[in-house]
């Protein structure tokens, strides 16, 4: 199991928003050894939301050879043809390095803020996904569907990568949800704060059943654990503080729920997490350090990650 991190896009300790503080992520990433960054992507939230397209490619140049993700992408609010056009830039402009998780997001708000109505979601999203899927991959031709439309020609410039950008679909884990991933996907996402490392287990499991149904050989389906809120402190009331004042509040569910969860804790209990996740066939997890960026990153290297089990 290897690392990615997550990009700063909320202000958790009044650090503000800058390039600097983007830039230090993905430098002390790279210098630990991670095998990728990744943005997520809202247009509200409940807390100041920079946009997250927009600081991968703020950040690419500096990026060396990791892989950049969008965990997830709003194809369905953003429009698979403006979607695939960011992607398609990121990837030339990154030599290839784009990975692109979508979702139909799982936000009222986001919904309201284009006038799209909320229980369109997820027939948007299938349609999103199929369109998107045709424009970033070279020499394929998109037709339009019920929601949205498609340039005949496709988009040029295409993206570096030959075979196009791979698509990786978000879940938290439901039959359905997996179904649909094994159908369109060329990669999971799991939520690590929506889920359990016996969960994802499970989770893989009925995801390899589906993709044997789709004809399609479970064992190199690549995944990955996204927005893994990670606080490591020694100090057992730092830990609850930011699980309780920091963790909790933004994304609206009970501590008790998160406890045990999330990465927010001593180096030898998010190790701990940690394994059992390796332990279920985990393969990456993108930590999301909830501020002092570099030094939350040396941590997970240098503290966390020599810990866990294979």
């Amino acid at each position: 199991m290897d690392a990615g991190v997550h990009l700063p896009l909320i202000d958790f300790g009044g650090e503000g928003f800058s390039h600097r503080r983007l830039a230090e992520t993905v430098d002390a990433a790279l210098e630990c050894g991670f095998a990728a960054i990744s943005a997520n992507d809202h247009l509200l939230f409940s807390a100041p939301w920079l946009d997250g397209p927009t600081a991968l490619a703020a950040v690419a140049g500096r990026s060396g050879g990791m892989k950049l993700m969008t965990s997830l992408a709003l194809a369905t609010l953003r429009g698979p043809v403006p979607v695939a056009k960011m992607l398609s830039a990121l990837d030339i402009l990154s030599d290839g390095r784009v990975i692109a998780g979508v979702g139909p997001g799982s936000s009222k708000a986001d919904y309201a803020a284009v006038g799209m109505p909320f229980e369109q979601r997820w027939q948007r999203f299938d349609e999103a996904v199929r369109l998107l899927k045709a424009l970033v991959q070279p020499g394929s031709a998109a037709e339009d569907g019920a929601y949205y439309s498609a340039p005949p020609a496709g988009l040029s410039p295409p993206p570096r990568q030959r075979g196009g950008v791979p698509l990786w679909l978000g879940s938290w884990g439901s039959q359905a949800g997996l179904r649909r991933v094994a159908r369109l996907g060329d990669g999971w996402l799991a939520s690590a704060y929506n889920t359990t490392p016996e969960a994802f287990a499970a989770a893989l499991t009925l995801l390899g059943s589906e993709l044997s149904r789709q004809r399609r050989p479970p064992g190199g389906f690549p995944h990955a654990l996204v927005t893994m809120w990670t606080w490591i402190t020694a100090r057992r009331s730092e830990a609850e503080r930011v699980l309780s004042e920091v963790v909790a509040p933004v994304v609206g569910r009970d501590p008790a729920e998160l406890r045990g969860r999330i990465c927010v804790g001593s180096a030898q209990e998010c190790a701990e997490l940690l394994s059992r996740y390796a332990g279920a066939g985990c393969q990456r997890v993108h930590f999301w350090p909830v501020g002092d960026e570099r030094r939350q990153v040396e941590l997970i290297a240098g503290e966390v990650m020599p810990r866990v089990a294979p």
